[in-house]
């Protein structure tokens, strides 16, 4: 037991010993030091082992501080200087109102679904064309409207195709619009692409501004808030905004791999 004890006061013993004798000896001396080998003691005068000392590299801290701490603030106890609830609402309608772009008006006009975002302005005001009229697929060139059920919104319909983001040309033949459908070429799907990368890029502008805005609001408050509370806040929009940013670039990413094929 006592030659355990002995062992972990090895490195202290090193330590003392060294800084007598380094500065009379020199730092390459060949000094004596004892060594623990398999449970016996014994004197040696070689080089005694050096005492590596491990420090955190740059790269580790650079890391590091790359990865700031998350902010997790209870909304209910900054509801007097901003309600984070709100902001999260806002920073969501975007989100949402981007999928509803990509679906509206980035479709691959392959199915009767591709018209499913299409609506049509009626005396009863603006309503789905699939609510009105009857789509079905004739062939992958085609699609036909039924509008026999609504008869007097037939020309509104076929208004509100030929209007559209998809460069649709129908024909009307009675009530039934005929909706001949190019095909679908790589230029077309590029160009849908690249019109989703700017939806993509005006849904981050206006998160860019609901976070200003939001960062504004709290700045009205530092007459009254400590500057730790309000940098707090700050950090927490900050982060929201980034998590929506993620989701942003998630759905383009999606949305390309779709229109690319």
């Amino acid at each position: 037991m006592a030659l355990n004890q002995l062992s972990l006061l090895r490195p202290a013993l090193g330590h003392k010993l060294m800084a007598v004798v380094k500065p009379q000896l020199g730092g390459n001396a060949r000094v004596p030091f004892i060594l623990l080998t398999n449970g016996c003691l014994r004197t040696t005068t070689a080089h005694p082992p050096s005492l590596a000392c491990f420090y955190a590299t740059k790269k580790s801290k650079a890391k590091a501080k790359a990865q700031p701490a998350k902010v997790n603030i209870n909304s209910s106890l900054v509801e007097d200087i901003i309600s984070l609830e709100e902001v999260k609402e806002e920073m969501e309608s975007i989100l949402e109102a981007l999928k509803d772009d990509f679906s509206r008006n980035l479709g691959i006009r392959t199915s009767p679904g591709a018209l499913d975002h299409i609506t049509v302005t009626t005396k009863d005001g603006k309503v789905p064309l699939n609510q009105i009229g009857q789509v079905s697929m004739k062939s992958p060139q085609l699609i036909m409207v039924n509008m026999t059920g609504f008869p007097e919104a037939t020309a509104a319909a076929a208004r509100a195709l030929r209007e559209s983001s998809m460069k649709l040309n129908p024909e009307v033949e009675g009530t039934i619009i005929r909706v001949p459908v190019p095909k679908v070429t790589r230029e077309h799907r590029e160009n849908l692409a690249k019109l989703a990368k700017q939806f993509g890029n005006k849904a981050k502008e206006s998160l860019r501004r609901v976070r200003s805005n939001a960062v504004s609001r709290v700045k009205k408050s530092k007459d009254t808030v400590s500057e730790d509370t309000l940098r707090l806040v700050e950090k927490q929009v900050q982060q929201m905004a980034d998590s929506y940013t993620v989701d942003i670039d998630k759905q383009l990413v999606t949305k390309t791999k779709e229109l690319l094929g």
